[in-house]
């Protein structure tokens, strides 16, 4: 064999060694490239399954709080109406007291009359010795209720004032509680 002969069968042995080494290559970038694409499949069915469980569980939340909206909306307007009972209530409490702060201040006017009694007994007690001591006491025990009915006086009047002044918070808090509920009317 000549030298070019021996050259030439080298280089055909190399082209195919070459070929071969491409075919080898080739296929394993194939088979990892089919790996590749299996395992993406896999992941993205696995995203999947993950993202229909949280849809479900997003909806049943959802139903939930629609549910719990709903009763915090009749809870709202139970308390609405409650308070606009107290409220009624209240204002009849008011007029209750203004009578009974009436009725204390002519109680009091009346129990002032009472040293004008006191001032006729005194004369009663010059002829009956025994009516004049009884009546002595009955005179300091009217003095002490004078001015305890005065004092009760002032607390009905204190009573009075503060009793309108709850009746106004109250209008004041179911106002603002109206306020509240307004925005959960429009649910079902």
């Amino acid at each position: 064999m000549t030298e070019e002969n021996i050259n030439q069968g080298t280089s055909d042995s190399e082209r195919c060694d070459s070929r071969e080494a491409w075919i080898k290559v080739i296929g394993k970038l194939g088979r990892e490239t089919q790996l590749h694409l299996d395992e993406r499949y896999r992941s993205f069915q696995i995203t999947d399954y993950i993202i229909h469980a949280v849809s479900i569980m997003l909806a049943i939340l959802a139903i939930f709080n629609v549910y719990y909206v709903t009763v915090l909306y009749r809870d709202l307007n139970g308390i609405v109406e409650n308070m606009d009972s107290m409220h009624a209530n209240l204002q009849v409490i008011r007029g209750d007291m203004v009578e009974i702060t009436g009725t204390v201040s002519d109680l009091n006017s009346h129990i002032s009359n009472m040293d004008e009694i006191t001032g006729h007994m005194g004369s009663m007690t010059t002829r009956l010795t025994n009516v004049r001591h009884n009546m002595d006491g009955i005179s300091e025990h009217m003095g002490a209720i004078a001015e305890e009915m005065g004092l009760l006086d002032i607390g009905m009047s204190n009573i009075d004032y503060r009793t309108s002044n709850m009746s106004y918070s109250v209008s004041g808090m179911r106002y603002e509680t109206r306020q509240m509920s307004r925005p959960m009317g429009i649910m079902p």
